[in-house]
């Protein structure tokens, strides 16, 4: 847990907070104390989703189905205001780390721990999928390790199955890569069977330490689940069989939750927790985790901190009320609303954020979101404020997927300096020389911004949007950025180094950009850029990608 940083909220509704959680691609994920003494968990939403009526149906809908969820293993629904200036939700708070954090601090876990994880897990889902819900996200980090047994956490995106006001955009993909079942990578509609794999290889994990479908980029893990057999490495046994039966590529071939928790725990999961479930180090931690907690009632939540990394700052300072209208312990201080709205009726009130004085508030490279209507270069000429109708519209196509926070990413100043922020730059300044035509031919028919569809493997694997930005360059020059959203949301950059071209042909050196994240392919690579009509042919000769091809289309 971290710190609150100086533009976090203190107080929610009626609970206080005490430090932040996390944060992912829906908003960030407060510890929380009510007036009562319960430990809370609360969640925000971005505040960009919070400006969309479409977000705002769907996080209504979420809610009310969690509330519906009530099992023994699960994180239970316990105060929510989907209609808040900024919607929340807060749910119990259990201490213990998640499956992600155990096993990346401590390797695989016993195999008697794997069981009983596996048996809780799905007894909370055959509770779930009782009620006409698919969880949709299972995979290690929404899953805690507790005393009382492992739980299942965060039904943001869960959904009925029963067909109704499914608010997601056709073809868009929910889940997180390696544990999303093949047919909803390749969107042939979800039951619960799509839950049972991505157990299956949630315990793959836990008893391995590495993931059933390893790679190097989103893609790739894609690819495998849909066409590859998982690797299980020295997992054997019972266990092995049972992983095995989950990860089957059809879904009728896979047993039922009720089906696996029976063969894992006859007697029921509770009776193998009462027994000890988790390996000492782990209660070690999970015990020192709760005094943690603890010591922050005891010593509030007013020590000093600084600013916590996150995607972009949420709010400016201006003085209002509190979410929902409530303010709470420590209640008073200054609120915050989104940026300028000049089309946009009265601007919604924010969770109120802490203390920041006028030198924290005219920091350079500060930047909120904007309403505005079209897209603006920042202030300090690095950051950019999105189109209001831009955001939205994709703030409501992909409401609890991490490509929330990529678009807010952009927004961000300072990233690898501007040409790192091709996918979003729209002008570029020419030195004098510029004007002459390269020595290797005219890029007249190239230069400008291409956006569209890429794929891989001849076509056979959507891959996300491609977003290239061309610019007058002498041969052995930087061309320009290549930028690849993938269907959750991940971004990769590819600097793009002119080697030559023709009224027929350009062709270049591409390479990941230095910032990219872990995923993205750093290796050097060809690309060609064929103009066909009004559009660009794009291909790469990355085999590790799949020969990623796309058509773009010039919008700028």
């Amino acid at each position: 847990m971290q710190p609150l940083g100086v533009d976090e909220p203190t107080v929610v509704g009626p609970y206080r907070l005490l430090g932040r959680l996390g944060s992912g691609g829906m908003g960030r994920v407060y510890l929380g104390r009510s007036a009562g003494g319960r430990t809370v968990a609360v969640k925000i939403v971005h505040p960009h989703f919070a400006l969309d009526e479409e977000f705002r149906a769907r996080f209504r809908r979420e809610v009310e189905a969690a509330r519906r969820v009530g099992g023994a293993w699960t994180a239970p629904v316990l105060d929510a205001d989907p209609e808040a200036a900024v919607p929340w939700v807060a749910t119990a708070y259990a201490a213990g780390p998640s499956l992600t954090t155990a096993v990346t601090d401590a390797g695989a876990l016993p195999a008697h721990t794997v069981r009983v994880l596996g048996a809780g897990l799905a007894e909370a889902l055959s509770a779930v999928h009782g009620l006409g819900l698919v969880h949709r996200d299972v995979k290690p980090s929404n899953v805690l390790l507790t005393l009382d047994g492992p739980l299942l956490i965060d039904f943001g995106i869960a959904r009925a199955t029963d067909g109704t006001a499914s608010l997601t955009s056709t073809g868009v993909s929910i889940g997180s890569p390696g544990y999303m079942s093949p047919e909803q990578i390749l969107g042939k509609g979800v039951t619960g069977a799509a839950d049972v794999f991505s157990l299956g290889a949630v315990l793959a994990y836990a008893a391995t330490g590495a993931q059933p479908f390893p790679g190097d980029s989103s893609a790739a893990l894609l690819y495998k689940v849909v066409h590859e057999e998982p690797e299980l490495g020295a997992l054997d046994g019972e266990l092995r069989e049972v992983v095995e039966s989950c990860l089957r590529k059809n879904p009728a071939d896979r047993p039922t939750p009720a089906e696996l928790a029976r063969r894992l725990a006859p007697n029921g999961a509770a009776t193998l927790v009462a027994t000890g479930w988790l390996p000492g180090p782990l209660v070690e931690r999970v015990s020192r985790s709760a005094v943690e907690v603890l010591n922050l009632e005891a010593t509030g939540a007013d020590q000093g901190s600084g600013v916590v990394g996150f995607s972009s700052p949420s709010v400016e300072a201006t003085g209002s009320t509190g979410v929902g209208g409530g303010t709470g312990a420590g209640g008073t201080g200054a609120l915050g609303v989104f940026g300028p709205p000049p089309v946009m009726t009265p601007t919604p009130a924010v969770p109120q954020p802490r203390d920041a004085g006028p030198e924290e508030q005219a920091r350079p490279g500060k930047v909120s979101v904007s309403v505005a209507a079209t897209s603006v270069p920042g202030t300090d000429g690095k950051g950019r404020r999105m189109s209001c109708t831009v955001a939205l519209a994709v703030a409501g196509a992909l409401a609890a997927v991490t490509v929330g926070s990529v678009f807010v990413f952009d927004l961000l100043p300072n990233r690898g300096g501007s040409d790192a922020q091709a996918g979003a730059d729209t002008t570029h300044s020419q030195s004098p020389g510029a004007s002459e035509a390269p020595a290797s031919g005219s890029l007249a028919a190239y230069v400008g911004t291409w956006e569209g569809e890429g794929t891989a493997l001849k076509g056979k694997l959507p891959i996300g949007t491609f977003r290239l930005t061309v610019k007058e360059a002498e041969k052995g020059e930087k061309l320009g950025t290549l930028r690849q959203t993938d269907l959750i949301g991940n971004v990769c950059d590819d600097v793009l180094t002119l080697k030559s071209v023709t009224a027929k042909k350009l062709v270049a050196t591409s390479k990941g950009a230095d910032d990219n994240h872990g995923g993205c392919n750093p290796a050097t690579t060809t690309v060609t850029l064929t103009p066909v009509g009004d559009d660009l042919d794009y291909a790469s000769d990355s085999e590790e990608s799949g020969n990623p091809t796309a058509r773009l289309s010039k919008i700028k």
